[in-house]
């Protein structure tokens, strides 16, 4: 079976606590708990806002160079994930539907080399 990503994205000025109610915490709840008696869960992350991020670049002459935010200048970002096992793309974007629904905000699906 292959793995995939299934990422929620967030804009950048997501505050989960305004964006996020009851009704939301038990849509995830449920689906993480679909998930898992699928067995499809390898692992599940929420992040914190983008603005805790950190980025580190590598300079020509080997320096890391750390900086404060994303990675990239965006209008949204990834705000968190699922690692799931799936036996095709179909059954991934079965579950990123699911994701869509449950976070009400846009979802990518990728699968892992």
């Amino acid at each position: 079976m292959t793995q995939y990503l299934v990422a929620i994205h967030h804009p950048d000025d997501y505050d989960p606590f305004v964006a996020e109610d009851a009704a939301m915490d038990r849509d995830i709840d449920a689906l993480n708990a679909e998930m898992q008696a699928a067995g499809a869960t390898i692992f599940v992350g929420g992040l914190k806002p983008v603005a805790s991020a950190k980025s580190l670049r590598a300079k020509a002459n080997g320096e890391i160079v750390v900086t404060d935010g994303p990675y990239t200048e965006a209008k949204e970002h990834i705000g968190g994930f699922w690692v799931l096992e799936a036996a095709n793309l179909d059954e991934a974007l079965a579950w990123g539907r699911k994701a869509a629904i449950a976070c009400r905000a846009p979802v990518e699906v990728r699968p892992f080399h």
